[in-house]
């Protein structure tokens, strides 16, 4: 599915290293135009790198537009660096929270444009107990499901975050 997906984007569209750079209403106007039947998937993703002895984590939002749920995709979204509080490096739980808090932040302030269509939010989570996000997937679900009302989907289902942020995310850094 994730090779097929990366397939169909046609077009890319981003801000670099700066959210106030990135334009909501843009994406809003655009979601606008498509039709219905119109799928969006919203996710994120966020690596930690360290400069300067201080640890930052490196945070990218991807919105997907799937034009009318059967043709190429058009993807919106921003990256941005910000400090990383997580005290040890096997326990992300601020990082990874801070990527939900950012996706209902997008969902929320797309609110109005996506009520009738269909939305998924993708969270680059993983249920597996091997792996150190599983410390937040019950609390991320459950914040999802509280903020925006919606059912968030988790690797391996989230390609919106797995795939989209994380390409975006290389994009930007080129």
């Amino acid at each position: 599915m994730a090779t097929s997906f990366i397939q169909l984007v046609s077009i890319l569209e981003y801000c670099e290293n700066n959210m106030n750079k990135f334009d909501i209403n843009k994406v809003k106007n655009y979601i606008l135009q498509t039709s219905q039947e119109s799928r969006i998937y919203l996710g994120a993703d966020s690596e930690r790198s360290q400069h300067d002895k201080i640890w930052w984590a490196d945070y990218t939002v991807a919105i997907v537009v799937h034009i009318d749920g059967k043709h190429g995709c058009k993807i919106f979204g921003y990256h941005v660096r910000e400090r990383d509080y997580d005290q040890k490096k096997n326990r992300p739980n601020i990082r990874l929270m801070t990527e939900v808090y950012k996706v209902s932040e997008i969902y929320l302030e797309l609110k109005d444009v996506i009520e009738d269509r269909h939305v998924e939010i993708h969270l680059d989570l993983n249920p597996q107990e091997c792996y150190a996000s599983n410390q937040v997937v019950q609390q991320a679900i459950g914040y999802i499901r509280g903020t925006c009302d919606v059912e968030a989907l988790i690797k391996p289902d989230a390609f919106a975050a797995s795939y989209a942020a994380d390409r975006l995310k290389f994009i930007l850094n080129q």
